[in-house]
């Protein structure tokens, strides 16, 4: 394989078939002189993180309208941020991004920093995403390897040992094809192959600019890499969560700062833990002293574990602690929450 060649190949090809991205400054546009905002860089690559393209771009498109700016953000009220972020998951990011925007706002005047050092010392910024905005703000030779990427590097070498043992493999492999020529593009590129060509399933290898070096491909078995350990059993938790309402309003409550679904608006819930609540139980549990009627169950599946959640009704003038939101500002809410609301309807 010949790295010089390869880069080219798939530079020249970046060049023809980059995909259109609301945060992209596309390779015409940043030949031309014009760069990308890091603000936009990193905010992007902190949503991406977990979620896909087109399930990210309109959040990304309300973010941007509603804080321009890095110190926009960094001036929003917390709960509107949260609220904001609700159902792209992964909470935890958010949270994260506000400490983020806050000390580029007020501790580095508003400017990101430019290197990937810099970066990495950002509350809340990990290897690649200061390898992401270090390449595609500041055109920095960083390494920047996502699940794309993995994948990609997998094929291209044929990597036999599984996911997740490969990737300090895949990440050197990534690294040996990092040059000082547009690096920008080139992490762009690669991001974009495996997105649009090298897919996870039935990859198009007729239309792949590095196909000639592919060692998977010639193998004619593309597909089966990158390989994979078994998964373990995602294990089960089980809670109880209550829909209060006060004629057209729901009752919401702040969830703690800390864990799982962290400072964000929430049904009443009991913990949820690993056996089911009895009816007992839950009655004891209950938020409310009014009857609860039951409404079902639903399921939802978190990255670590999966919920079975009972759902229970109940009409109340008041709640403690709660805030009454009324029907039509609940799209708000996280996605496990909704299907609650939607169960007890």
């Amino acid at each position: 394989m010949n790295p010089a060649a390869l880069r080219s190949a798939l530079l020249s090809w970046y060049d023809a078939h980059a995909r259109a991205l609301p945060w992209r400054v596309g390779p015409a546009e940043h030949a031309s002189g014009m760069r990308a905002d890091p603000y936009r860089v990193w905010l992007s690559e902190v949503m991406l993180q977990q979620t896909t393209v087109p399930h990210a771009a309109p959040y990304f498109l309300e973010f941007t309208r509603r804080w321009p700016t890095v110190t926009d953000l960094a001036r929003a009220a917390d709960p509107e941020v949260m609220a904001a972020w609700a159902g792209l998951g992964y909470y935890a990011r958010a949270r994260n991004l506000l400490a983020c925007a806050r000390a580029v706002a007020f501790e580095h005047g508003g400017v990101f920093p430019d290197t990937e050092a810099g970066l990495a010392a950002l509350p809340g910024v990990g290897p690649y995403t200061a390898a992401a905005v270090a390449a595609i703000a500041f055109d920095r030779p960083a390494n920047v390897v996502d699940g794309n990427v993995e994948r990609v590097m997998a094929r291209l070498f044929a990597v036999e040992p599984p996911l997740p043992s490969a990737k300090p493999e895949l990440k050197r492999l990534a690294g040996g094809l990092v040059g000082d020529e547009r690096p920008g593009d080139w992490a762009q590129a690669l991001m974009d192959l495996g997105a649009t060509v090298c897919r996870p399933k039935a990859p198009l290898c007729d239309r792949c600019p590095v196909a000639e070096p592919c060692a998977a491909r010639a193998g004619g078995a593309a597909e089966t890499y990158p390989r994979r350990e078994a998964k373990a059993a995602r294990p089960r938790r089980y809670g109880v969560a209550w829909v209060v309402t006060r004629g057209e309003e729901v009752a919401l409550v702040r969830r703690p700062p800390k864990g799982l679904l962290g400072g964000m608006l929430g049904l009443p819930t009991t913990d949820w833990r690993d056996a089911p609540w009895s009816e007992a139980d839950a009655r004891a549990a209950s938020p409310v002293g009014a009857p609860c009627a039951a409404a079902g169950e639903i399921e939802h599946v978190f990255t670590h574990f999966a919920l079975t959640l009972q759902v229970r009704r109940a009409e109340a003038e008041a709640l403690e602690t709660a805030e009454w939101t009324r029907r039509e500002g609940l799209a708000a809410l996280p996605s496990v929450f909704l299907k609650a609301v939607r169960r007890a309807s």
